[in-house]
């Protein structure tokens, strides 16, 4: 199979997840993020966030009274090893199984790991292959 290359921007600002059960999901994240090298970026009564991803209870004032539903979240991850890391922590902090790592067909070396937070969000760590990155992040100053 030929190469690939992603262009990446930032198309995604940020994401918001409002969930049913607000105190069990910041364990079940922080110990996500803290296997994925990201750290929580504050935290209050009714929402957390780290990076992009703003997690808020139905009453928090930017989530309107709604639930959002069951969503789809992939994270990146350095390495295969991150990936099994993922997935163990997850598990052992409220989330349940969803798909063990492993290869999938999506492109090769496309190797993921799938688990269900508490609120049934399908949350995946994926490790695209060996890749040669442009930079390790974005940096936005305003």
């Amino acid at each position: 199979m030929e190469a690939q290359q992603l262009h990446l921007r930032r198309l995604i600002d940020h994401v918001q997840l409002v969930v049913r059960d607000l105190p069990a999901s910041p364990g079940f994240y922080q110990a996500v993020f803290n296997v994925l090298g990201i750290e929580l970026g504050g935290q209050e009564d009714s929402y957390f966030w780290a990076d992009e991803l703003f997690v808020s209870s139905a009453d928090s004032p930017a989530a309107a009274g709604q639930l959002t539903g069951r969503h789809h979240l992939a994270f990146q991850a350095r390495d295969r090893a991150m990936v099994d890391a993922f997935h163990q922590a997850a598990l052992a902090h409220g989330g349940r199984d969803n798909g063990a790592p492993g290869e999938r067909p999506y492109h090769p070396g496309y190797y993921a790991a799938f688990v269900l937070d508490p609120d049934g969000n399908n949350i995946e760590a994926v490790f695209h292959g060996e890749a040669r990155r442009s930079a390790a992040s974005v940096v936005v100053t305003f």
